[in-house]
């Protein structure tokens, strides 16, 4: 539990910076929100609502200072079904729910569950958003729909991203870019896209209010798939985005406050009229970037974001897109992993399969649960693989040819025990068989039930069978699974 002075240190102990890249994210987090809202089906005020009260809420109680969460493509494509077939209180209701699992996930501590997500696929996940934060930006960029000085535009913030901090670091460079570009394109009347062209922004502050849904069991199975589908979603990205945020700061947050934390923003932000969202790794980078550490600078971005498109729409309305897109193109440039390219080289073949699988399947499905699901599985699949091949079995026999033991060395597993089976010879005629497992581990059922299979036949052949030198764990597991010694365990082998 985080002490007092600790948790004030984690809002005030930045707060200049936190104020200022606060301001910069809440800028960058207005487009994204409205195309966030398209992408579900609903008006952009459910989005823009989300995404105050999602960075806001965090802010006070996740477990990750400075990370941004709001409302996200990865959670609205989700959404896409229930608004369509049900209609917006659906969907709010879901949000709800979904916040209610996700609390639930924390009180449980289920953030351990990151622990198995190995490096290659933290690095896959990077660089498949880093991909997506890119290919987001193209429609901006399509010669059909905008004209030449868009792409001048771009190039100027561009310039303007990297060249500003040689001069100065106090104020972050993106905010520099949004008024240098937002003024002259004010002054001279340039024809370009701009953030009011993305929708309407509302014009009046959330209010709370209970979703219009009939609270019977048919409404619940309709919304809990998507709504457990958002919690799983949601977490994955957050508690991911966390991992990055905590390597990039040389910090160490909980993962478990953080799931409830997520969990009591989403439960908040359906009962005002927002969509269910998590972790945004393309607005945390830009708020680390721009010196962000703190709480304050997440609950900066909700308060500002919420100020500026309710009473400050009409400014925030003429903010050019290509700014934007240059600052988010920033951030997928950051956000790749360049020396990953160079490491496939140097690196284990399966490593880098597992990271390029994890990228591919990102990007191809758009679902970053499904890719990191994958790699995942793959990287589960490769350590067994790596772990069976330390596993041998050696034998000898006594000097008169009627006894014999086995030494098996290494992790008797299921992806070892074909070769255990393999290393005993059942045709030999022997009176006495020792299998020496003091240099082994026996981790699951199938290890234990292929000792029973060998050792009922070697018994079956008029053998006598001793298993010697297991561990505490080992003998613990054998004593609960094992079968050899239980009555109708012969019978049990003929079954087979």
């Amino acid at each position: 539990m985080i002490s007092l002075d600790a948790y004030r240190a984690q809002w005030f102990g930045n707060s200049r910076q936190d104020l200022l890249s606060g301001l910069v994210v809440a800028l960058a987090l207005i487009p994204e929100a409205i195309a966030f809202s398209l992408i579900a089906g609903v008006d952009p005020k459910v989005g823009l609502y989300a995404s105050f009260s999602i960075a806001l809420i965090t802010a006070i109680t996740g477990g990750r200072p400075g990370m941004i969460s709001a409302a996200t493509a990865a959670t609205a494509v989700l959404m896409v079904g229930l608004v369509r077939d049900y209609g917006l209180e659906y969907l709010l209701a879901a949000t709800v729910l979904a916040g209610l699992l996700q609390i639930a996930m924390g009180l449980l501590k289920l953030g351990f569950v990151m622990r198995y997500v190995s490096k290659s696929v933290m690095t896959g996940f990077v660089n498949a958003l880093a991909i997506l934060i890119f290919m987001a930006q193209l429609p901006e960029l399509n010669p059909a729909s905008v004209t030449w000085l868009t792409y001048v535009l771009v190039a100027a913030s561009l310039a303007i991203i990297y060249l500003f901090p040689l001069l100065t670091k106090a104020i972050p460079s993106p905010l520099v870019t949004i008024v240098v570009i937002t003024s002259l394109t004010v002054y001279f009347g340039w024809d370009v896209r701009s953030v009011g062209d993305m929708g309407a922004l509302p014009d009046t502050l959330p209010v709370f209010a209970l979703p219009q849904i009939p609270l019977t069991l048919d409404t619940l199975l309709i919304i809990l798939p998507y709504s457990l589908a958002v919690a799983v979603v949601g977490l994955l990205e957050s508690l991911m985005t966390q991992n990055l945020v905590d390597e990039l700061t040389d910090t160490k947050t909980s993962r478990d406050q953080e799931c409830i934390g997520q969990g009591l923003a989403n439960t908040a932000t359906g009962f005002i009229g927002g969509m269910a969202g998590c972790a945004m790794i393309g607005q945390s980078m830009i708020n680390v970037k721009s010196g962000g550490r703190g709480r304050l600078s997440s609950a900066t971005a909700g308060v500002v974001l919420l100020i500026l498109v309710v009473f400050l729409g009409d400014l925030v309305a003429k903010i050019p897109m290509p700014a934007l897109v240059a600052i988010m193109i920033m951030v997928s440039v950051g956000t790749f992993s360049w020396s990953s390219i160079r490491s496939l080289r140097t690196h284990p073949r399966s490593s880098s399969l597992v990271m390029l699988a994890t990228v591919v399947v990102v990007v191809w499905t758009h679902n970053l649960a499904i890719g990191v699901l994958v790699g995942v599985l793959l990287s589960g699949i490769f350590f067994a693989g790596k772990i069976a091949q330390l596993f041998r079995v050696t034998s000898t026999a006594s000097s008169d040819g009627r006894s014999r033991t086995y030494v098996v060395e290494g992790q008797l597993f299921y992806g070892s025990v074909e070769d255990l089976m393999n290393a005993f010879d059942f045709k030999e005629a022997l009176d006495r068989v020792t299998i020496d497992v003091s240099l082994a581990h026996i981790w699951d059922i199938s290890s234990v039930q292929a000792l029973d299979m060998a050792v009922l036949k070697f018994r079956r052949d008029g053998a006598e069978v001793e298993i010697v030198g297991m561990n505490a764990a080992s003998e613990t597991l054998m004593d609960t699974l094992s079968l050899q010694d239980k009555p109708g365990a012969m019978d049990a082998l003929g079954a087979h």
